[in-house]
């Protein structure tokens, strides 16, 4: 029986809204941390408030301590709930970790790391941190920590976290195993500032084109950003991707100092305006370091609020190509205060528009979340993620006001997102049962994990990405020591596992994986990059005789 093509989506729908999900739109907050004030629970004595005349009463008047403290967060999100579907409560316990990931660093051992058969396993060492100064590698195995066994005791990741990070300048004992050592090997650590980087790669695809992906707009995203432009630009690309799927945003002052880079002096990025803010705008704040050469910008339904500050001033200043898919359509702004019980409210203060003057906050209902974040599923219902055809994204668009492009006077479109100038379907066509599992299951990366440590010596004569990609190639025999894998350890069952489009599919994954242990997320995301639709496209778009972005 043959499926129809919704059927058929619809069957693959679970993978992919798993997928999105997984990556995360927490959609961060657009004003900087110095703009930040504190408020208090004070009480007037000529409040007509009812809330605060209910909270002052039940605590002076109450037969007993009411322990209402206990509930304030409670309250407080209730409240925040009938706003719009932005507006949040931080609790002081996610308050340090969010802030930590805002801030760019944490304070810890420095190491990427997995439970595997119940065994926390050193993915790899974090550049600089202390783990790697003093010397452990990728594949050691965490034994102990102190004095407490934390192999085969089914200790969970949080619980990991919490013995290994600490405050800078403390130490921590660990011992390892090693394959080769027949002892445990003892480290003494001594916890560090680690960087937590935001720019998750950058590298040459091909001899004129840079490739850089920005994963959110942290406190260094600029820095980052700024060293591996300057580096490519020293390998002489005239061509720059910037990726920007499943970047959820950030701060707007990073995006803002990014996109000085590549436009003009002066030129207006963005602008921000709202009921107590008056109308400020961004503009670039220096001629920058990459004006004249050819720009893609890649984004998806992922892509969210400062991602669409920077994908929206390249598009409205006819700077560069837009490739992907319609992005999220945040455009409310954010900003951050902190509550006297150590918890933080995150409101929307203001609404932020494009050089062209459109905003591109879809629409929404106060006080109904769910149907805000469940965006995602009508676009699978309505084909958008699957077909090019322009009427579905513009039906998701505010066509009665007109906007237009600064230098080429394009049409565009505010109310519903960034649509990009060429559309790239999610492609489901290698996905059956068993690539369903493989890939949301996580079994790869275990098997790769493994392969590699027994393995390693042969993977050392690869000087570069470049000649991995070009000399390795999975082979047959290590894809069926994969199916072993899966049968036997996985309790495997599937009839169809040498499927060829699934399993070169799933060979060009394992190599993906391989290149991450060898060569960091620049491996990883090399290889992807080499067979990525949205990618090729942009190269495509680059060399087209008529590029009308120059």
């Amino acid at each position: 029986m043959t499926m129809s093509k919704n059927t058929r989506n619809r069957f693959w729908f679970p993978f992919i809204l798993s997928v999105i999900l997984s990556s995360g739109v927490y959609i961060g907050y657009n004003i900087s941390k110095n703009k930040v004030q504190k408020i208090h629970f004070n009480i007037p004595d000529n409040s007509t408030n009812p809330i605060i005349e209910t909270l002052t009463l039940i605590n002076t008047y109450y037969v007993e301590n009411p322990g209402l403290e206990e509930h304030y967060d409670e309250v407080v999100e209730k409240l925040i709930s009938e706003l719009d579907p932005h507006s949040y409560l931080i609790t002081a316990k996610e308050l340090k970790a969010i802030n930590d990931e805002m801030m760019g660093s944490y304070e810890g051992i420095g190491i990427e790391f997995f439970a595997l058969n119940d065994t926390i396993q050193v993915i790899t060492p974090i550049p600089g941190g202390p783990s790697e100064q003093l010397g452990i590698l990728t594949g050691d195995k965490i034994i102990h920590v102190n004095d407490s066994i934390v192999a085969g005791v089914n200790i969970s990741n949080e619980d990991v976290i919490k013995k290994l990070k600490g405050p800078k300048g403390t130490k921590v004992k660990v011992s390892i195993a090693r394959n080769g050592y027949d002892k445990l090997i003892d480290f003494q650590i001594k916890r560090d500032k680690i960087p937590l980087y935001s720019v998750d790669a950058g590298f040459k695809i091909d001899e004129n084109t840079g490739y850089i992906k920005i994963g959110r707009f942290s406190g260094q995203t600029y820095n980052e950003f700024n060293n591996k432009l300057k580096s490519l630009k020293r390998q002489q690309i005239d061509q720059l991707i910037i990726d920007l799927r499943q970047n959820p945003g950030g701060y707007l002052e990073e995006a803002v100092k990014i996109i000085s880079e590549l436009l003009g002096n002066k030129e207006e990025i963005v602008y921000i305006e709202g009921r107590a803010v008056e109308k400020q705008s961004y503009h670039a704040e220096k001629y920058g370091n990459f004006l004249n050469g050819k720009i893609a910008i890649l984004i998806d339904e992922g892509s969210a609020s400062a991602s669409e500050i920077l994908a929206g001033a390249i598009q409205d200043w006819d700077r560069g190509v837009i490739i992907g898919r319609r992005s999220f359509g945040k455009g409310l702004v954010q900003q951050q205060y902190q509550l006297s019980n150590g918890s933080a409210i995150r409101l929307t203060i203001a609404k932020y528009y494009t050089p062209s003057g459109r905003s591109i906050q879809r629409p929404y209902k106060k006080g109904n979340g769910d149907e805000y974040n469940n965006d995602f599923v009508q676009r699978f219902d309505d084909g958008e993620l699957f077909n090019a055809d322009d009427s579905l994204t513009l039906a998701k668009q505010d066509t009665t006001h007109h906007y237009y492009t600064k230098i080429l006077n394009r049409p565009v479109y505010g109310g519903g997102g960034i649509v990009p100038d060429y559309h790239i379907s999610i492609d489901t066509s290698y996905l059956n049962s068993f690539s369903l599992q493989v890939i949301s299951s996580g079994w790869i990366q275990e098997f790769i994990y493994d392969y590699f440590n027994k393995h390693s010596n042969q993977f050392q004569k690869y000087a570069s990405i470049e000649e991995f990609s070009n000399k390795y190639n999975i082979s047959d025999n290590t894809y069926q020591s994969f199916i072993r894998f899966c049968k036997v350890n996985k309790k495997s069952n599937y009839t169809h596992l040498d499927n060829q489009h699934v399993k070169k599919e799933i060979q060009y994954r394992m190599k993906a994986t391989l290149a991450r242990q060898i060569f960091n997320n620049d491996g990883f995301l090399y290889i992807t990059a080499q067979r990525d639709p949205a990618v090729l496209k942009a190269i495509e778009v680059f060399n087209m005789t008529d590029y009308p972005f120059e």
